[in-house]
């Protein structure tokens, strides 16, 4: 099976599974799982923040990490677009009472600071209180400009707001960028790491800051129910995925920008290619054949009238030939 629906459908390799098996593991409750501790000590490092949390998903670590920053009644700024805003159940305002505030990101995927500035509300009893702003980086692939995250930060400087980053593909864009972690981490408060897209382990994600906020998030991680025991079986596969997964993104990136040429040249509508997302145009009428055309012959797409192909770790250059031999036949049926 061909899947292109998502990263988050990668499986974990035999090595990742063998690191998992053979982990020292503990109490992480506790805090004493050995293998849960060196992956958190190893994002905080890579991040260039002083401590960091082991979480279950990437939804309940942008949760807490909204949480932290946030008390009831309070207020962040977010893009309409973003995962922790739309595709996340309303968990910030149901369970936390913070109110969202959506803004329309820009072309690039930036939340043009001039928009940010004019949703802060005034301190005024009648609005709630702006505390934070949250940026995605990638933002459906597309990769943040260091330049622009510099001026967002110390836009919030100046307006006393933390700034968030939902990091879920957040390495895409250390790879996409040839920078380090570090680089795009020093213009945030806090930033979600997830493990279970690109990296390619089977679950989990990580959320990095300085050692107080990461005290108020373990408190909150508990209360959600994200307190886990020997979870070092997971942070394994973490581990193995920060040491040996990251600079194969490229791979990834490339084989979207391939994907999207030869699609183009079978006279497919291509919309955007950034790291390893490809947006393509699919007419309507060819919606559902197309769908079921692919399934019969062993491919997962999400198609839609604007479709999003996902590259990752699970699907080589070799598989994607077959998909463009696949959909060159569908066009010419």
């Amino acid at each position: 099976m061909i899947d292109l629906r998502s990263d988050t459908v990668t499986r974990p390799s035999a090595a990742m599974l063998q690191a998992m098996m053979t982990a020292e593991t503990g109490d992480d409750v506790y805090r004493d799982d050995p293998t849960v501790n060196a992956l958190e000590a190893e994002a905080a490092h890579l991040s260039g923040k002083a401590a960091a949390l082991f979480f279950p998903t990437g939804t309940q670590a942008n949760l807490v990490a909204l949480l932290s920053h946030c008390e009831r009644g309070d207020e962040y700024i977010v893009g309409q677009q973003a995962h922790n805003y739309k595709y996340e159940a309303g968990g910030a305002a149901v369970l936390g009472s913070i109110q969202p505030q959506p803004i329309l990101a820009a072309a690039d995927g930036t939340l043009p600071l001039a928009s940010i500035a004019a949703a802060i509300k005034p301190d005024d009893i009648h609005f709630a209180r702006t505390r934070l702003l949250s940026l995605e980086n990638t933002h459906h692939g597309k990769v943040l400009p260091l330049a622009y995250l510099a001026e967002a930060f110390a836009f919030t400087r100046q307006h006393q707001l933390a700034l968030h980053i939902d990091g879920a593909r957040i390495f895409n864009a250390v790879v996409a960028q040839k920078v380090t972690l570090e680089a795009i981490a020093r213009y945030c408060d806090s930033l979600t790491i997830c493990l279970s897209k690109g990296l390619g382990t089977p679950v989990g994600s990580l959320l990095c800051g300085d050692e107080a906020y990461i005290e108020r998030a373990r408190r909150w991680r508990k209360m959600t129910g994200g307190g886990m025991r020997q979870a070092g079986i997971l942070a394994a596969a973490g581990l193995y995925a920060l040491q040996h997964n990251v600079t194969r993104l490229q791979e990834d990136h490339d084989n979207a920008a391939w994907l999207g040429q030869q699609l183009h040249e079978i006279g497919v509508e291509v919309v955007d290619q950034q790291t390893n997302m490809l947006f393509v145009r699919v007419p309507a009428e060819q919606v559902e054949p197309l769908k079921a055309w692919m399934k019969a012959r062993d491919v997962l797409i999400s198609v839609g009238p604007a479709t999003r192909l996902v590259t990752h770790i699970d699907v080589d250059r070799a598989a994607l030939e077959q998909v463009v031999t696949h959909w060159k036949a569908f066009l010419q049926q």
